[in-house]
């Protein structure tokens, strides 16, 4: 498996994991270094008198030491992983012994252990689960009838009347959404919330969420007369989760798939980890989110700038997006990455998106061609060769850092949005690939 120093830094908690890392890169601090098809390990002498044993999963990117850190990865397999890519001659091959053999069945077992619970809850006493769901449905049902009327309120009095609105205004509407089982209306009501209404332009991203809000409700109330995969985008949308292993069961699609971002966010007390992969032959974007409580680790380490050879399971939907990693058949050599070549192209791609489903949110791109430039407004653009441009969105060092990169040459960029508004995830320069967290 190959990996470049930048991808494995790229998987560092923070900065000072980084410069600790560097240092354990050197041969040096390792009494023991090897390696088989699967897996990779060390021994590193810290202040105690045994050793660190550090080892890293090199299928299904993870990581596993001894040492007391809370870190993932730690700074020890960051430097054992570090020096492999750096040179792997220093690494012997052998048979794995006996403590990372271990550690690597017990992941597969907790798999199993996983596929053992679902296909129990499965088989459930089907008469009590029909009597929850309608319960639920009830309740739902009840809380967007409210939900509506809230909607009705804010545009019968105005948007203007928002500015005198208490700051829980929107945290209150959102916690009845919860209280009626319709998480994902919470969530909905929330970004609403979190709008800036101090920012030029607010009010159109503001009613385009209100407006997304209302085609839930109205589509919920009518979901008997919907195709079936509307039907289930609107039941994902409302919050009513699908069980990961049902997802599994279904269709997968296997590829070489670039991993082009990956982000995490704290959500109350979760880590929320979102990574965008791109599949060369499929040219199919796909969303993996991950899920820990604070200060765990997720499951999967998908490094951005590689290349995984997968097969991917899509939630059923309108317009599949989300995908669940059902095998990881290890690291691939780079496939082929095809870019639209303008705004035109990408608002033509968005739009039969569209169409099939209305509900579609942000959406992800890989362009050619584009330079960062400024207006007369000051506003940060990202202009194509036909001179059509889009809002770049983030931070200004990012715009400044793209404009540095860019130096009035053309860019390939990776970036997630919506209409005339666009962050760039990543970018491509002389054929090397970076992405930004």
């Amino acid at each position: 498996m190959n990996f470049s120093e930048e991808q494995v830094l790229a998987m560092a908690p923070d900065d000072s994991s980084k410069r600790s890392g560097k240092e354990l890169a050197n041969a040096s601090k390792w009494g023991l270094m090897a390696h088989s098809a699967r897996a990779l390990w060390g021994e590193c002498q810290g202040s105690g008198k045994l050793p660190y044993q550090t080892q890293v999963d090199l299928v299904a990117v993870a990581f596993k030491c001894t040492c007391p850190s809370r870190k993932f990865p730690c700074k020890h397999g960051l430097g054992l992983m570090l020096l492999y890519a750096r040179d792997k001659k220093h690494f012997v091959e052998t048979p794995e012994p006996a403590w990372v053999t271990d550690w690597l069945d017990k992941r597969s077992a907790r798999e199993e252990k996983k596929s053992e619970k679902a296909e129990k809850a499965t088989k459930a006493d089907p008469e009590a689960q029909a009597k929850r769901q309608a319960t639920r449905l009830r309740r739902v049902e009840e809380g967007m009838a409210d939900l509506k009327r809230w909607i009705k309120d804010i545009v019968r009095n105005g948007l203007h009347a928002l500015s005198d609105r208490e700051a829980n205004y929107f945290e209150t509407t959102a916690r009845r959404m919860v209280d009626a089982q319709a998480p994902g209306l919470a969530a909905m009501v929330r970004q609403l919330g979190e709008i800036n209404r101090f920012q030029e332009g607010w009010q159109g991203v503001f009613l385009e969420q209100l407006i997304r809000i209302y085609l839930v409700i109205e589509g919920f109330s009518r979901l008997d007369q919907l195709p079936e995969d509307l039907q289930t985008e609107l039941r994902t949308w409302v919050g009513f989760a699908q069980s990961q292993e049902e997802v599994k069961a279904g269709p997968n699609v296997r590829d070489t798939w670039m991993v082009l971002s990956r982000r995490a966010e704290q959500e109350d007390n979760l880590t929320v980890e979102r990574t965008w992969l791109y599949g060369t032959t499929t040219q199919q974007y796909a969303l993996i989110l991950q899920f820990a409580v604070r200060n765990a680790s997720p499951e999967l380490t998908l490094i951005p700038g590689t290349y995984i050879d997968a097969a991917l399971c899509y939630f059923p939907g309108a317009t599949p997006r989300r995908a669940l990693v059902l095998q990881q058949f290890g690291v691939a050599p780079p496939g082929a990455i095809n870019g639209l070549k303008s705004w035109h192209q990408v608002a033509d791609t968005l739009a039969a998106v569209q169409r099939v489903n209305p509900l579609v949110g942000a959406s992800p791109v890989i362009i050619d061609g584009v330079i960062p430039v400024r207006d007369g407004s000051n506003r940060w653009l990202l202009k194509d060769a036909e001179g059509h441009g889009v809002v770049l969105q983030g931070d200004t060092d990012r715009a400044w850092k793209l404009m540095a990169i860019s130096g009035g040459a053309p860019l390939r960029l990776f970036a997630v949005g919506r209409a005339q508004a666009f962050e760039p995830l990543g970018v491509w320069i002389d054929e090397h690939y970076v992405a930004w967290a």
